[in-house]
C-alpha cells in the first residue's frame, strides 16, 4: 500500500506499549519537500544513535573515505537497544529533534513509522533490494511501495546439536519436525534424564520466527483495517507441536539463559538447541566446556519438500523525518549496509551477521566461529539457509503481543497446559489493544 495510508492506518498512541512520555502526533512530510540536503554539495554533518559494538570505528571508514570525498560526516551515539531506544527516538521526535539515522529492530519499524519518525527512502535506495533476500527486504518496506530503513543484521534461524552426543545415542539429526519429535521421544527411551531440548517462553522471538517459518503473518491489513493473525493455522500448528512435547514430557519446559539452563547445555542434559545465526556466541557463555562438539544443520521443516527458516532478530538502518539530509542519510546507510568494507567492519568490530546476502559468504566469514571449528562450512550453510528467509508481518503493538506471549506461554509451559489456550489469549490481547488505541480491526 502507498505510504501515506499506511501511517493514516498506524497513526497511533503508544502509551501502552511504550510509556506515555513517547506520545508522538506530527504531522507527516512524507515528500521531503522541507529537506536541505546537501548530499554531493556538502558539508553535512549526520547523527547516528546506534547500539551495534564498534559503530563508530565502522562511520570512521566512511568520514575518511567516501564520506570524506562527498563531504558527509557521521557522528555515531551509543545506545541502549530495544524498547529504550524506541521511547527515546519517539520522545526525540516529538521535540522535533530526532537524530538522522537510528539502528531500529525489524519489529520496531511500524511504530517508528505510525508516529511519522521514518522518512520514506525508495527514492535514494534504488537498486539496493537485489542484495537482500525477500523475506529480509519485506521487513522494511512493511508490504507497501515505501522503504523505511535498510536490512542491517538478520537472524537466520538454524539447529545446532551436539554432534558427538548424537552418534553415542545413535540419533539422526532431524530434517522435518515429525522426526525431530521422534528423535526426542527416542532420547528419552535411551537416556530418560536427557533432553533434546526446551521450549521456553522467557524469548519471544523464538516463538515468532517458528511461526514466521510455518506461513504465519501475525500482522497484515485488509483495506483500511488491521488483521491479526496470530491464533492463525500457522500458529496454531507450531503451538500445538511444541505444546504436546511439553505435556508428554519428551522435551523439558524450563526457560532459556539462566544457570540451569546454561548447565544443561555445559553437562549434556540437553543437547540440541533451536536457534539463530548468533547461536556460536551465546553457547561459548552458556557451555564452554562443550567447545568443538557442537554443530549447526538447517532448521527441521514441516515439509520435506520445503526448504525455509525463521528469523530470530535483526536491526535496520533508517533516516528520520527530522533529519533535513535524508537523501545524504541514505546514502550512508546504504553503504553501511552493503559496501563491502564497511559490511567487513560491522563483522569484525560488531560481531554481527550482516543481511546484505554477498557479505555473508564474504572474507568476512571465511572461518567458522571459534566454538564451531570443528564445522568448516559453517557460514557457508548460513548463508545457504538465510536466502530462503520466510517474510513477516510485524504491527505496530508488537510489545503487547510479546508480554502476553511470555506470560501465557510461561504459565502454560509451566503447567504442561494447552498452549492452544494461550495462542488464543496472546490474539485476544494484541486486538483488544489495537481496538483500544481507535484502530479499525478486521474479524
Amino acid at each position: 500500500m502507498p505510504h501515506t495510508k499506511l501511517r493514516r492506518l498506524v497513526t497511533i498512541s503508544v502509551a501502552v506499549t511504550l510509556g506515555a512520555s513517547a506520545l508522538a502526533a506530527c504531522g507527516s512530510s512524507d515528500d521531503g519537500s522541507d529537506e536541505d540536503d546537501g548530499a554531493g554539495s556538502g558539508p553535512v554533518s549526520l547523527t547516528y544513535w546506534a547500539w551495534a559494538p564498534g559503530m563508530d570505528k565502522v562511520a570512521d571508514i566512511w568520514n575518511k573515505g567516501q564520506g570524506k570525498k562527498d563531504r558527509i560526516q557521521v557522528t555515531v551515539k551509543k545506545q541502549a537497544s530495544g524498547d529504550t531506544l524506541i521511547t527515546k527516538i519517539l520522545t526525540a521526535h516529538k521535540a522535533k529533534k530526532a537524530p538522522d539515522l537510528v539502528q531500529a529492530e525489524y519489529q520496531a519499524l511500524p511504530t517508528l513509522v505510525s508516529n511519522d519518525a521514518l522518512a520514506d527512502i525508495a527514492d535514494d535506495v534504488d537498486g539496493v533490494k537485489d542484495k537482500f533476500a525477500e523475506g529480509v527486504w519485506q521487513q522494511t518496506t512493511l508490504g507497501s511501495d515505501a522503504v523505511y530503513a535498510i536490512p542491517q543484521d538478520s537472524g537466520p534461524m538454524m539447529f545446532y546439536y551436539r554432534q558427538d552426543l548424537f552418534k553415542k545415542y545413535g540419533l539422526d539429526v532431524p530434517q522435518t519436525w515429525e522426526q525431530f519429535a521422534e528423535t526426542a521421544r527416542a532420547l528419552k527411551k535411551k537416556s530418560p534424564g536427557t533432553d533434546l531440548t526446551t521450549f521456553s517462553a522467557n524469548d519471544s522471538g523464538l516463538f515468532a520466527g517458528l511461526a514466521q517459518q510455518a506461513g504465519a503473518k501475525w500482522w497484515t491489513t485488509e483495506g483500511d483495517t488491521w488483521k491479526v493473525g496470530i491464533d492463525d493455522t500457522a500458529s496454531r500448528k507450531v503451538a500445538d507441536f511444541w505444546g504436546g512435547l511439553v505435556k508428554e514430557g519428551a522435551i523439558d519446559n524450563q526457560p532459556m539463559y539462566t544457570p540451569a539452563w546454561n548447565k544443561a547445555l555445559n553437562t549434556g542434559k540437553q543437547i540440541a538447541w533451536v536457534s539463530a545465526v548468533w547461536a556460536p556466541g551465546t553457547l561459548t557463555t552458556a557451555a564452554p566446556d562443550t567447545k568443538g562438539k557442537w554443530a549447526m544443520a538447517p532448521l527441521p521443516q514441516w515439509s520435506a519438500t520445503e526448504s525455509v527458516t525463521g528469523s530470530w532478530g535483526g536491526s535496520s538502518t533508517a533516516v528520520t523525518t527530522d533529519s533535513t539530509h535524508r537523501s545524504a542519510a541514505a546514502k550512508f546507510a546504504t553503504w553501511l549496509n552493503t559496501d563491502p568494507e564497511a559490511l567487513t567492519a560491522l563483522a569484525k568490530e560488531g560481531g554481527i551477521y550482516p543481511a546484505a546476502t554477498t557479505a555473508q559468504t564474504s572474507d568476512a566469514f571465511a572461518e567458522p566461529p571459534a566454538y564451531f571449528s570443528n564445522q568448516p562450512d559453517f557460514y557457508t550453510r548460513a548463508a545457504a539457509i538465510a536466502k530462503n528467509t520466510a517474510p513477516s508481518a510485524w504491527g505496530p503493538n508488537v510489545n503487547v503481543a510479546y508480554t502476553t506471549f511470555r506470560d501465557a506461554f510461561g504459565s502454560a509451559a509451566k503447567n504442561k497446559s494447552d498452549f492452544g489456550g494461550a495462542l488464543k489469549k496472546m490474539q485476544d490481547d494484541t486486538v483488544a489493544d489495537l481496538e483500544k488505541q481507535g484502530f479499525e480491526v478486521a474479524e
